[in-house]
């Protein structure tokens, strides 16, 4: 489903000042909106808390490298596009980003005309993966459009819920530990209190069904094999 350019937001992870308030004036100019943060721990609270449309990352940031945020969002099943933007041109860092899973690549200095080019290229290339939609029962999840259903009807899950679900129900008839829970949906790095999780599981048991997911007391969370 293509989405109208004024309704999106974009995530734009950048260390100057300068250069991150003259690109969100021109993203802002262009119809986008625009939240922008400079470190790393920023970064990934923000990507947990918010769905955007695509991410602006440069490489070298405060506390952590744009990499590591980057293989973050990866491994929460995280697939928004990311345009990384750094001063950083060699060949091999350039690999070291699309191995990362960075859907492209853009060298300061930049002209915004070909910014805004790239970017709108990646988000056109996000929405024409073909992305099969999951089945589970009378549960499906189109995760190209992060779209979840249960008997036809739209079930609303925050973006936690929504990757809690993701890693329980790809894993049907094996349990998934709290800690493991905990790490995609917050990231290695977050010192958020673990017993958060329990409290997506009760939201998505409330949204989708008490006989969803099973607690496995001691170990963690298991959905059984669909019927």
């Amino acid at each position: 489903m293509a989405m109208n350019r004024g309704e999106m937001n974009l995530l734009l992870v950048e260390d100057d000042q300068l250069l991150g308030e003259t690109i969100c004036d021109g993203a802002r100019q262009s119809g986008w909106r625009v939240h922008h943060v400079g470190d790393a721990s920023s970064a990934r609270a923000a990507l947990v808390d918010h769905a955007y449309a695509a991410v602006l990352l440069d490489i070298g940031l405060p506390g952590d490298s744009g990499l590591a945020v980057l293989r973050a969002m990866r491994v929460r099943y995280d697939s928004t596009p990311v345009l990384i933007l750094t001063a950083r041109g060699r060949l091999s860092e350039r690999i070291a980003g699309l191995d990362a899973g960075a859907d492209d690549y853009l060298v300061k200095p930049f002209q915004f005309d070909e910014l805004w080019a790239r970017l709108r290229s990646v988000i056109r290339r996000s929405q024409g993966r073909v992305v099969p939609v999951f089945t589970h029962g009378d549960i499906q999840i189109d995760r190209s459009r992060r779209v979840v259903k249960k008997a036809g009807a739209d079930v609303i899950l925050s973006a936690q819920e929504y990757r809690t679900l993701l890693a329980l129900i790809e894993r049907p008839g094996h349990v998934v530990t709290r800690d493991h829970l905990h790490d995609i949906v917050y990231g290695t790095t977050s010192d958020v209190e673990s017993n958060t999780i329990a409290v997506f599981i009760h939201q998505l048991r409330r949204k989708l069904g008490d006989d969803l997911i099973r607690t496995v007391h001691g170990l963690g969370y298991i959905v059984g094999q669909p019927t």
